[in-house]
C-alpha cells in the first residue's frame, strides 16, 4: 500500500459511506483507522443495549403477572421463549442487512424497528389481555434480539484482527448489559409501584430508542467495501467451521441468554421467591456475564480463543453441578452462587467464541497463502466469510436461548424441579468442551510444535 492512502482521510461518497478501509495496514489504523472504528463501536455499543432490553422485557414483565393475567409457570416460560426464537430466526436477515444497507444505515433501521415491540406493549400489557395477544406481541420483541448479528458483523469489519477479540466483546458485553439493565429497571418499578405498572417499563425504553437511533444516524459510518456482499454469507453457511461454532456458541451464548430469560421465574418455582425477592437476584448474573464479556476476548487476544473456550466449558459444567446440589439441598444462596457462575463463566465463553470465528478464518486464509493464494485476497476473503459467519453463528447459538426455556419448562411440569434440566445442560457442556478439543485445541498444539515453514493451522484460535 503506497503512502497516500494512508496519509488522509478516506474518501467518502456521501451518506456517511467510507469507500476504502484497511485495518491491517498499521500506519492507517494509526492515523485514521482506530478513530472510526472507536466512534462507531461506541454508538453500535448503544443501539445494541437497548435492542437486549427490548429483547429481554418479556423476562421481566413475567414477573408482574400476578394470578389476574391467569398464566401458569409452563404458559410463562413459553411466553419469554417466544421473543428468544424470534430473535434468533431474525438474525439471518439481519446479518445480510449490513452488506445490504451499509452498517450504519441498518443500525438506524434495526433501532427505529424496536419501537414496534414497545409501543404494542404499551397497548397490551394488563390484566384480560387474551394469551395469543401477549404472545404475538412478545414475538415483536424478537426485533431486539437481531441487533447483535448486525453490530456484531459491522464490527468485525472495521478492527484488524489482532483487535476483534477485545472490539468485539466490548460491544457484545455493552449489548448484554442490556438484560441487566432492563431486569434492574424493573426491580426499582416493583420495588416502588408494586406490580401493577408494568408499562412505566416502556416509558424508559420508547423514548430511549429514539435517542439510540438518531445517534447511530448522525456518528456512524457505512463501508463500502462490504457492500453487497451476501455471497460471503453463502459460502459461510457451506463451511463446516460454522457449523461447528455454531454449536459451541449454543453452549456459551444460547446459555447466557436462555438463564437470563429463565433465572426470575426458576427462583419463584424453585424457592418460592416473590416477585420483588427473584427481581433483587435476577438482574445481578446478567450484568456480571455481561461486564466479563470483554474479559473472555481479552484473554483470547493472548492466549487464544480455544484454550479460554475449552477451560471456560468445563467450568460451566462445575457450575452446573453446584446448582443441582443446591437444588438437592434446598440452599437459596449455593443456588444463586452456582447460577452466577453460569452467567459469568457463559460471558467469558461468549468473548472467547467470538475471538475464535475471525481467528479461525484468518487462519485458513494464510494456510491458503502458504500454498501460493494470492496474500490480500486471502485475507479479504477471510474477512468477509468470517464477518457473515459471525451473523450466521449468533442466530444459531440463540436458539440455545429457546431451548434452555423449553427445557425448564418441561422439567417443572414434569418433575416440579429445574434438577433434570440442569442434568441435560451439564452433558451438552461436556460435549462442548470435547469437541473444543478435538476440533481445535489438539490440532493447536500439533501446529505449533510443527517445524517452521509448515502449513498454518489454528494456531492463535
Amino acid at each position: 500500500m503506497t503512502t497516500d492512502t494512508v496519509s488522509s482521510p478516506p474518501p467518502r461518497r456521501g451518506g456517511r459511506w467510507i469507500e476504502h478501509w484497511a485495518p491491517e495496514d498499521p500506519k492507517f489504523w494509526a492515523n485514521i483507522g482506530r478513530k472510526v472504528a472507536t466512534r462507531n463501536l461506541w454508538f453500535s455499543i448503544f443501539v445494541e443495549h437497548v435492542g437486549f432490553s427490548v429483547w429481554t422485557l418479556w423476562s421481566v414483565f413475567v414477573l408482574f403477572m400476578g394470578p389476574e393475567y391467569h398464566i401458569d409457570t409452563a404458559g410463562k416460560f413459553f411466553l419469554v421463549s417466544t421473543p428468544t426464537l424470534v430473535g434468533s430466526i431474525l438474525r439471518v436477515p439481519y446479518t445480510f442487512g449490513v452488506a445490504r444497507f451499509g452498517g450504519r444505515n441498518f443500525t438506524v433501521i434495526s433501532g427505529l424497528l424496536l419501537l414496534i415491540p414497545t409501543v404494542a406493549a404499551a397497548f397490551v400489557l394488563h390484566p384480560g389481555t387474551s394469551y395469543t395477544t401477549f404472545m404475538v406481541v412478545a414475538a415483536l420483541a424478537g426485533f431486539g434480539g437481531g441487533n447483535f448479528a448486525s453490530s456484531m458483523t459491522n464490527i468485525n469489519t472495521l478492527f484488524p484482527d489482532g483487535r476483534k477479540g477485545l472490539a468485539l466483546g466490548l460491544n457484545a458485553g455493552g449489548g448484554n448489559l442490556g438484560v441487566a439493565v432492563a431486569q434492574l429497571i424493573g426491580l426499582l418499578i416493583i420495588g416502588v409501584s408494586g406490580v401493577t405498572q408494568p408499562r412505566l417499563l416502556l416509558a424508559v425504553y420508547i423514548p430511549l430508542i429514539v435517542i439510540v437511533s438518531i445517534c447511530a444516524a448522525l456518528f456512524m459510518d457505512n463501508l463500502a467495501t462490504v457492500r453487497n456482499d451476501t455471497g460471503a454469507a453463502k459460502e459461510a453457511v457451506t463451511d463446516p467451521q460454522t457449523a461447528i461454532m455454531s454449536f459451541l456458541y449454543i453452549g456459551t451464548f444460547g446459555s447466557f441468554i436462555g438463564y437470563s430469560f429463565a433465572f426470575g421465574l426458576v427462583l419463584q418455582n424453585e424457592f418460592h421467591r416473590t416477585p420483588l425477592q427473584a427481581a433483587a437476584v435476577t438482574f445481578i448474573g446478567p450484568l456480571l456475564g455481561s461486564l466479563i464479556r470483554p474479559l473472555g476476548g481479552w484473554l483470547s487476544d493472548r492466549i487464544g480463543g480455544t484454550r479460554v473456550t475449552f477451560w471456560n466449558f468445563l467450568l460451566m459444567g462445575m457450575a452446573t453441578l453446584v446448582c443441582i446440589a443446591a437444588s438437592g439441598s434446598s440452599s437459596l444462596a449455593l443456588f444463586t452462587l452456582g447460577f452466577i457462575g453460569l452467567f459469568v463463566f457463559s460471558g467469558i465463553g461468549n468473548g472467547s467464541t467470538y475471538k475464535m470465528i475471525p481467528a479461525i478464518f484468518r487462519a485458513k486464509a494464510l494456510a491458503e497463502i502458504d500454498a501460493g493464494a494470492d496474500s490480500e485476497a486471502a485475507m479479504l476473503r477471510a474477512r468477509r466469510i468470517g464477518g457473515a459467519a459471525i451473523g450466521i453463528i449468533s442466530a444459531v447459538g440463540a436458539l440455545g436461548g429457546l431451548l434452555i426455556n423449553l427445557a425448564f419448562r418441561q422439567s417443572f411440569a414434569v418433575a416440579k424441579s429445574g434438577v433434570p434440566a440442569f442434568y441435560g445442560f451439564l452433558a451438552f457442556y461436556v460435549v462442548c468442551a470435547a469437541v473444543t478439543y478435538a476440533v481445535y485445541l489438539r490440532k493447536a498444539k500439533a501446529a505449533e510444535g510443527a517445524p517452521a515453514g509448515a502449513p498454518a493451522a489454528y494456531v492463535g484460535v
